[in-house]
């Protein structure tokens, strides 16, 4: 864990937050190629659950809501952790984590009895910080989906089955946050409330369950590090009456990944009985009228980014014997002295890569002149700007060939595009394959068609 921590520091995926001021606890800022990785995720995620599907709308809800949002929904109530705090050295901790709820696992010392601890951030709206102004930053982002419910219906004409998706922030005041990114107070939910008959849901949530084990095959998480857990009834959230969480074998241990649950009627029986608003659905075929039932599979983008990352990582010994010969203009002698260094860009040591999907990979294309050269440059560039028009690309000139292609593969670029001074005379560069180092002669013309042919 400790490796992929700071190859996401010094790469640029992740950085602590607010680190010039000495950081803030568990706090984390995606850095450029972080942002990349995490858009990456949301796109496709959109993409497959909503673009592609007849019977899903999406929204982008308030992150305050009016309060008595969660007095209906319990979350009031019933959000809440037991919370522990060690007599001797003030330390608290989440009572169900601990082996000996006795016993502090920091000093040793006696820990009180547990108590109740809700876990939603609570805020002022307005100038006066007092109970008539007490709101919350939303602990989930289910909740408008359901207070939305009728809006979306009346707009969007759907009918029963169908589903509500939505990508966004949401908010815990978390006892015991930590694991890198795993479990933070400000973290990025996806998910979906997908509205059906009552007779159906046992249908509708292996269907669902189905679906996330295919989107989760399309990230290239390995099905021999997934597994489902049932979650026993004294363990379930209070609205759920069957939730199967999808855990994932990361560094730190088997820990969930995913969830779906079957929240049947509860969220919009309670909204409908403490709004006053009609929340029925009326079937246009029968004219029965009812509250639907939902199935909610739902997908942390953080945890998703954690997953991909300790997928991915990779360290392979590569021996010169077996590395594949650079394509002979990269071998032929350089015009200038300081030229010569790169003339073997895979060297006899360890490599570290990144094997997202290619779909998945920040960077699809990095585009490397050979050397500093401005007749390189210039072609180089050419071949930069007209490939951003369908990849995302890398211009990078700087140092040896060979590191070039080290920094390439630690942040999972599929394919490096190498402008030599050969380029120059017969219009073609060597294309390297990031997973095998393969290297391959390319026109220029035809560079484009051949990368768009390789990312299907």
């Amino acid at each position: 864990m400790d490796k992929i921590i700071s190859l996401c520091k010094r790469r640029g995926f992740i950085f602590p937050g607010s680190e010039i001021y000495g950081g803030f606890a568990n706090s984390w800022d995606y850095g450029p190629l972080g942002v990349e990785l995490k858009n990456n995720i949301k796109q496709a995620w959109w993409k497959r659950f909503v673009h592609s599907r007849a019977d899903m709308v999406g929204i982008d809800a308030a992150l305050v809501m009016n309060p008595k949002v969660w007095e209906a929904s319990n979350h009031l109530k019933n959000f809440t952790d037991p919370l522990v705090e060690c007599k001797k050295c003030h330390n608290r901790f989440r009572a169900d984590t601990l082996e000996n709820p006795k016993k502090c696992p920091n000093c040793g010392g006696e820990l009180t009895e547990a108590r109740q601890f809700n876990m939603m951030l609570k805020t002022f709206i307005g100038p006066a910080e007092d109970s008539a102004n007490v709101a919350y930053f939303r602990p989930e982002t289910a909740q408008a989906m359901f207070v939305d419910f009728k809006n979306v219906l009346e707009t969007s004409r759907k009918r029963v089955p169908f589903g509500i998706a939505q990508i966004g922030k949401a908010f815990r005041n978390e006892i015991t946050p930590g694991n890198f990114i795993f479990r933070t107070r400000e973290f990025e939910q996806m998910e979906i409330e997908y509205f059906i008959e009552k007779k159906t849901w046992k249908k509708s949530f292996e269907y669902w369950l189905k679906e996330m084990y295919a989107w989760m095959e399309d990230l290239g998480l390995s099905k021999k590090h997934l597994h489902d857990l049932e979650v026993p009834k004294d363990e379930r959230a209070h609205y759920s009456e069957r939730t199967v969480d999808i855990e994932y074998d990361f560094p730190f241990g088997k820990k969930e990944l995913y969830g779906i649950a079957y929240r049947t009627d509860f969220d919009l029986s309670n909204h409908q009985k403490a709004s006053g608003e009609d929340l029925k659905y009326t079937d246009p075929m029968t004219g029965e009228k009812y509250i639907p039932h939902v199935i909610e599979p739902t997908f942390g983008v953080d945890r998703t980014v954690l997953a991909v990352l300790c997928e991915a990582y990779t360290e392979e010994k590569v021996p010169t014997s077996v590395i594949p010969a650079p394509h002979p203009v990269i071998l032929s002698e350089a015009k200038d002295p300081k030229d010569k260094e790169p003339a073997r860009p895979d060297t006899d040591d360890t490599r570290i890569v990144l094997k997202f999907p290619k779909w998945l990979a920040p960077f699809k294309v990095a585009i490397l002149p050979l050397s500093k050269k401005p007749e390189l440059s210039k072609v180089a560039y050419k071949i930069y700007e007209d490939l951003l028009k369908d990849f995302i690309c890398e211009y990078d000139e700087t140092q040896s060939i060979g590191k070039r292609y080290r920094r390439q593969d630690e942040i999972g670029t599929p394919y490096c595009v190498t402008v030599d001074f050969e380029s120059l005379e017969d219009k073609a560069v060597t294309v390297r394959d990031r997973d095998t180092m393969k290297q391959e002669r390319i026109k220029i013309s035809e560079l484009k068609e051949y990368l768009k042919e390789k990312m299907k």
